[in-house]
């Protein structure tokens, strides 16, 4: 994967103690290879763009220290003399280099040096791992939607709470829609403009300008209500309906505007349901009708069918999907404010991690790195809202979309 477009947050504070010292006694040499790196709150993330890399160093330290990056680029003085305080966590960055070849394996060492002499010092080795590309570092988009029924694109900042503004137009009202997003552009395909039936179009927008949706291909079927999902360089919609279900696996180039093509089946025909992406499956869960409680995966790799993988706590259609880089998220949904969590590392169930304010369903799905957001929803809402993906926990909310809707699609950058 490039490094272009590629960010990773690692926090050492449990690492290193008040001198800068890292506090693992057994390690005689001085380098603390770092486990799977966890993305935290990045401080100040007006200076972010995609494309650089964090150290995230926390709070408790009380003298001064000198920060170098060695990487296979060569070395780089990241800081010098900075003072740490033990109020505050103090963040530093710098660009990886687009053109320098995949990240991975690669090691970076993080070197902390304490005294004006650097007489002694202590380093943090550690791997970066296959990084995401799929959660957004900057804007949430909320796109169409039902009451009656919208073109309106909605963005909404995640690095600070607010209200979304509206940033341009679908090339026509539709709600049941399903989003894709790729590095560039943002992706609703299909969706119905009620009471006609679904459509087979797919629209796409630039997230580096505020501007409209162009039509820029079409689905192999009409449909609606199916679960939109990413892959490095393919947009997926699954499922659906138009009007009967569906359970059809679609998927478009990013590279090339033009037609879907079929690629497999989910295990039965069926819609509403959400859509949750890992770094190398498709996931859908919940959905209609029946009522289903399945979570199914398939693999972005080799065009094939999906498997049974787990269950949520509770059947449901209408949820959203959010994902984290290890977990897949399933919110709300028919009759449910419950927020369902399982792991992308194995086939398990869900487990019951928190609520959404109220009890709504198709609400359109958000991830960001640090938090996953559900926006709209019916009954008909406005509300933008988050919860954590670091801690097990409830929503709050966070804001407001210009004109309250349900059935929209998502996008993220």
């Amino acid at each position: 994967m490039a490094v272009n477009n590629l960010r990773r947050v690692i926090n050492l504070t449990k690492d290193l103690d008040a001198n800068g010292d890292i506090q693992d006694s057994s390690l005689a040499d001085g380098i603390f290879t770092l486990p799977t790196p966890k993305i935290t709150s990045v401080h100040p993330t007006a200076n972010l763009s995609q494309g650089d890399l964090v150290f995230v160093v926390g709070s408790g330290f009380d003298q001064g220290a000198n920060v170098l990056l060695i990487s296979n680029t060569g070395v780089e003085t990241v800081g010098g003399n900075v003072a740490f305080n033990s109020t505050s966590n103090v963040t530093f960055t710098w660009p990886l280099e687009a053109g320098s070849g995949d990240l991975n394996p690669y090691d970076i060492i993080l070197e902390i040096s304490n005294g004006t002499a650097n007489t002694s010092h202590n380093s943090a080795n550690g791997r970066i791992l296959e990084v995401s590309e799929f959660q957004g570092t900057v804007s949430g988009y909320s796109s169409g939607g039902l009451t009656p029924y919208f073109n309106t694109i909605d963005k909404f900042s995640f690095s600070s709470d607010g209200n979304a503004t509206d940033v341009g137009d679908l090339p026509t009202g539709v709600f049941g829609a399903a989003g894709s997003s790729s590095t560039t552009h943002g992706y609703s395909s299909g969706g119905a403009s009620f009471p006609g039936p679904g459509t087979n179009r797919i629209d796409k927008f630039p997230f580096a300008s505020d501007t409209n949706a162009t039509n820029v291909g079409t689905q192999t079927a009409l449909r609606y209500s199916a679960a939109g999902v990413t892959s490095t360089t393919h947009g997926y919609a699954a499922g659906g309906r138009t009007p009967t279900a569906l359970n059809v696996i679609d998927k478009f180039p990013f590279a090339s505007d033009g037609a879907s093509s079929d690629v497999g089946d989910i295990l039965s025909a069926k819609y509403e349901l959400a859509g949750i992406t890992s770094e190398t499956h498709g996931y859908v869960s919940g959905g209609g009708f029946p009522l289903s409680n399945v979570i199914e995966k398939f693999p972005v790799s080799s065009d094939t069918n999906s498997t049974d993988v787990g269950d949520l706590t509770v059947a449901r259609y209408g949820p959203s999907g959010q994902f984290s880089e290890s977990h897949g998220y399933t919110s709300g949904g028919s009759g449910s404010n419950v927020i369902d969590k399982f792991p992308f590392a194995s086939d398990t169930n869900a487990t019951d991690v928190g609520d959404l304010l109220t009890n709504k369903f198709n609400s359109a799905g958000h991830s960001s790195t640090t938090s996953g957001y559900a926006s709209g929803g019916n009954p008909n809402s406005n509300v933008i809202e988050k919860f954590p993906f670091f801690s097990d926990s409830n929503s709050t909310d966070v804001g407001d979309l210009t004109v309250a809707r349900y059935l929209a699609s998502s996008q993220q950058v």
